[in-house]
């Protein structure tokens, strides 16, 4: 059975556990759950690596960690996971839930170790800014796909094609078996680190973090089509300045931002013709 690392690490602000996600990221550490100042992190068994995760951590920081069964992890989920609702435009719900009805979409999202329900802020951001976007008819990356809620709801708000890619294995089959219960078919998962092999389109929804946003940043101005858009986030308010002077410089335009508590999302529209 595949075992699972979960680290929790206590952190004294929403400032300085971004900053930690996004090193642990660099180690193969690939979801992360904050609340309360304590920061879960997981990685699989295999990748973790102690003295790497020392190295990033200040001397005087306190840890724990717990080995997490891939039966126990579902079974902790669908034990306390409830429905997220999104204004009158989404419903994320996982599959052992009853149908929302009074949302348009209602989506069924039973994660496993993907991180991609609506809780998070982040995740509730991304889906209120797609609320201000026509889909119709319109070519979709979606980059980290996690559990494909975004790459779901897109499909479902009548996107041509939407091409959903991740990292890891897990998050790839969990994304699969969203899809399914969908009854999404005009998505396409690709299991891949980079943004290589992938063709222009009308709107790139990228939730991850702040350095892959950065390390990615002039491969995503390269794959938005002429006026299309960019939506991203995994960040926090305080790096707003900073994500605005990354993309204004490659010709992005911000429209418009959500703040959720300490975490933001911002919407780009490439103007160039």
């Amino acid at each position: 059975m595949k075992k699972y690392f979960k680290i929790e690490i206590e952190t004294n602000s929403a400032e300085e556990a971004e900053m930690i996600m996004a090193e642990l990221s660099e180690i193969h550490f690939y979801a992360f759950e904050h609340e309360n100042n304590l920061l879960n992190a997981y990685i699989n068994e295999e990748d973790f690596d102690e003295e790497k995760l020392k190295e990033i951590l200040p001397a005087d920081f306190v840890f724990s960690k717990n080995i997490i069964d891939e039966e126990n992890w579902n079974e902790q989920w669908e034990s306390s996971i409830q429905p997220v609702i999104i204004n009158d435009f989404a419903a994320v719900r996982p599959s052992f839930s009853k149908p929302i009805n009074n949302v348009r979409f209602d989506l069924v999202v039973t994660p496993k170790m993907s991180f991609g329900t609506g809780h998070h802020a982040t995740t509730f951001l991304m889906i209120e800014l797609m609320e201000t976007l026509d889909f119709q008819n319109r070519t979709v990356l979606d980059f980290g796909t996690g559990t494909a809620v975004l790459a779901i709801l897109a499909d479902k708000c009548g996107a041509s094609k939407v091409v959903a890619i991740d990292h890891d294995a897990w998050s790839i089959n969990n994304a699969l078996e969203n899809i399914e219960a969908n009854d999404c078919l005009k998505i396409s998962v690709k299991h891949q680190s980079d943004l290589s092999g992938i063709e222009p389109v009308d709107i790139i929804l990228a939730n991850i973090n702040l350095n892959v946003l950065k390390n990615n940043s002039s491969l995503l101005k390269t794959l938005l089509k002429p006026g299309a858009f960019l939506l991203v986030s995994g960040f926090l308010a305080t790096d707003e300045r900073s994500m605005e002077l990354i993309f204004e410089e490659k010709n992005l335009v911000k429209k418009s931002g959500k703040q959720r508590g300490d975490w933001l999302a911002l919407l780009f529209q490439n103007v160039e013709n």
